[in-house]
């Protein structure tokens, strides 16, 4: 198993059927633009982890700061290929962006994850997460 960090646009467009899985709204076509784009507006970066020549695991991450907390690596997105959930390879990429996040001196490692994803839920309980703030959001009329 190895993890790299997506940098080409060839690298970014191949962590693309791994992360639909997960966010099923984004097309092919824009995935590239829009990676490009978070990454310089917000500092997304991408890691992958790959296994051979496949890919199995692909997470969307940023490392910020805020006042109230200090320095903190957010994870935005972390998700295993279908057929290869429960075999590791989200836990081996999550325990690398642990490291990662040490590695740039972050205080804290931080995740929002919908309500409803209770599987997801018990992984990031199983690595030693907690539970410490609710998320609120508000959709606001842009027309």
């Amino acid at each position: 198993m190895k993890v790299c960090i997506a940098e080409t646009d060839e690298e970014i467009a191949a962590c693309y059927p791994i992360m639909s899985e997960l966010r099923s709204h984004l097309s092919q076509d824009s995935f590239v633009p829009l990676v490009r784009r978070l990454g310089k507006t917000t500092g997304l970066g991408l890691a992958y982890l790959s296994e051979g020549a496949e890919i199995r695991a692909v997470a969307g991450y940023r490392i910020s700061e805020w006042l109230a907390g200090g320095k903190y690596l957010e994870i935005e997105d972390l998700v295993s290929k279908a057929s290869d959930r429960s075999k590791g390879y989200g836990g081996a990429l999550f325990d690398w962006l642990i490291s990662l996040a040490a590695q740039h001196r972050c205080r804290q490692v931080r995740l929002v994850s919908n309500v409803r994803r209770t599987d997801a839920h018990r992984f990031y309980l199983r690595k030693g997460m907690s539970m410490e703030a609710h998320y609120f959001s508000i959709n606001v009329d842009t027309a």
